[in-house]
């Protein structure tokens, strides 16, 4: 097994969880998403993308990492970029770190959707920002979560979904139908031992493990 570390350029906070999800794993940096490898303490093996979004400092500071530099006009993020480095360097799990939040809501929409579409095709993956977690539901399997009582957490569909069932959270679903653009499964909560499976569709689970800080 070879699970790889993909440094997006959300937002990040720093928790046991996470120090415990990333431990081991190999690790690539996208772009301006290297700025988490100082907050976590680690060192990628590679560093890839365009730089456009790259300081001079946070160059210094990483310049040992070996880089892959590709033209600012291209017909991929760079977050695709590090994903493709890593499945070719033989990745069999994902954790995309930073995956949720910062300046570009198009490229984290980008990520939801991807790690579907990996999900789909037999990758394991999780996406995080520490704050948060996301899980892709594979159709047809039970999915079981182990989340404190009183976890936010809600399921993003990118389809109509049918056959969708909740168990263990405060609003419980069983095989109920969603119409896409729904909010039935928005801001629901755990209760005991969460599980989630889903006959049809194509959806995401993001659990809130931490509330926003306060300025």
């Amino acid at each position: 097994m070879s699970r790889f570390v993909i440094l997006l350029g959300g937002e990040l906070r720093r928790t046991p969880e996470l120090d415990a999800q990333i431990a081991g794993a190999r690790v690539i940096a996208a772009d301006s998403g290297m700025r988490h490898a100082e907050t976590l303490g680690i060192t990628p093996e590679l560093w890839t993308g365009d730089f456009d979004s790259v300081s001079d400092g946070l160059r210094e500071a990483f310049a040992q990492v070996p880089c892959e530099i590709y033209p600012t006009d291209k017909d991929k993020t760079d977050g695709d970029i590090a994903i493709e480095a890593a499945l070719g360097l033989g990745a069999t799990s994902l954790v995309l770190v930073g995956a949720f939040g910062g300046a570009r809501p198009d490229h984290g929409y980008l990520h939801l959707t991807q790690a579907v579409r990996l999900a789909e095709a037999g990758m394991p993956i999780l996406l995080t920002s520490g704050a948060q977690e996301g899980q892709p539901l594979i159709t047809g399997r039970r999915h079981s979560f182990d989340y404190a009582d009183g976890t936010l957490f809600s399921i993003l569909a990118f389809t109509a979904l049918s056959g969708l069932t909740v168990e263990g959270a405060k609003w419980p679903l069983d095989a109920v139908k969603v119409p896409f653009g729904s909010s039935l499964t928005l801001s629901n909560e755990v209760r005991g031992q969460l599980s989630v499976t889903l006959r049809q569709g194509r959806a995401l689970i993001i659990v809130h493990l931490i509330g926003p800080e306060k300025g």
